[in-house]
């Protein structure tokens, strides 16, 4: 099971919002859900000792975030769905 974590600033709003997209995502791709653990953690609750295989943040929290042994996705846009999905495809696919 791959372990993905979605990381925000301060509060969980943006990181639950790109949780839910990344599920529709994989969903989307053809993955089978129940392979994947998604969860979101703002900045001060992340951990990379909890050995994620995949962290998403924005631009913003990049520098700030350790992946540890995992890799990292870095959205340009938050919101943006499709670049979401393309860059999963290119870590999961």
């Amino acid at each position: 099971m791959k372990k993905i974590c979605t990381v925000c600033g301060q509060g969980l709003g943006s990181s639950l919002i790109i949780e839910m997209n990344v599920n529709k995502a994989i969903m989307e791709l053809g993955l089978n859900s129940s392979d994947f653990d998604v969860s979101h953690q703002n900045l001060n609750s992340y951990s990379k000792n909890d050995d994620y295989d995949l962290i998403i943040c924005g631009e913003d929290l990049s520098d700030m975030i350790d992946e540890g042994n995992g890799k990292k996705i870095i959205l340009t846009n938050l919101m943006d769905k499709n670049e979401l999905k393309d860059k999963l495809a290119k870590e999961l696919l």
